[in-house]
C-alpha cells in the first residue's frame, strides 16, 4: 500500500530534523562517546571490543544467561552478541553449558579468566563514571538517574504503542 504525501509548503521542500534536539541522536552520540572512551582502556590492555564488554558486563551481574537474553538485556542486534558470544568462547573468557533436557538451549557464564577481565574492567568503567559524574552534584545525578528511568518505561510503553498501531 503506498501512502500519499502532502505537498510541502514553498521553501520547505524537505522535512526537518533537528538532530541537536531530538533525543534518540542526543542519547545514541553521548553513549558512543562515553563508551569509545571507556573502551579505549579496555581494548588496549584485553583485546576487547564495546559488545564483548557489554556481554561480560552484563554476565558478571547476570551469570546464566543465554545469548537471546543478553542480546535483550543490552538492547544490541542478537547477531552483533552471537558474534561477541563466540569471539568471547574462543578466548575462554566465557563457558557455556547446554540444558540436560534440551541441547538446543545454553546458558552463558563468565570463565576464570573471564572474572579476571571483569575485576579489572569493572572498577575501571566505575571509575570514569564516576570522573564523568563527578562535576554534578548528588542532587543532579539522582534526578539524571531517575529521568533515564522515566525514559526507559515511557520508551518500553511508546513500543508497544506502536506495535498495536
Amino acid at each position: 500500500m503506498t501512502r500519499s504525501r502532502k505537498p510541502r509548503p514553498a521553501g520547505h521542500p524537505h522535512a526537518e530534523l533537528d538532530l541537536e534536539h531530538f533525543l534518540p541522536y542526543r542519547l545514541s552520540v553521548l553513549s558512543n562517546r562515553i563508551s569509545s572512551a571507556i573502551a579505549r582502556e579496555y581494548s588496549q590492555r584485553f583485546a576487547l571490543s564495546v559488545t564483548e564488554w557489554r556481554v561480560m558486563a552484563v554476565l558478571g551481574r547476570y551469570p546464566g544467561l543465554s545469548a537471546s537474553k543478553v542480546a535483550l538485556r543490552t538492547a544490541m542486534d542478537k547477531v552483533a552478541v552471537s558474534r561477541a558470544v563466540a569471539r568471547l568462547l574462543d578466548a575462554g573468557r566465557i563457558e557455556r553449558e547446554f540444558d540436560d533436557d534440551d541441547r538446543r538451549r545454553s546458558v552463558l557464564r563468565l570463565s576464570e579468566a573471564g572474572y579476571a577481565v571483569y575485576d579489572e574492567v569493572a572498577p575501571l568503567a566505575l571509575d570514569f563514571e564516576r570522573h564523568v559524574l563527578g562535576g554534578m552534584p548528588a542532587e543532579e545525578r539522582d534526578l539524571l538517574f531517575r529521568l533515564l528511568d522515566r525514559l526507559d518505561e515511557l520508551e518500553l510503553r511508546a513500543e508497544v504503542d506502536t506495535a498495536h498501531d
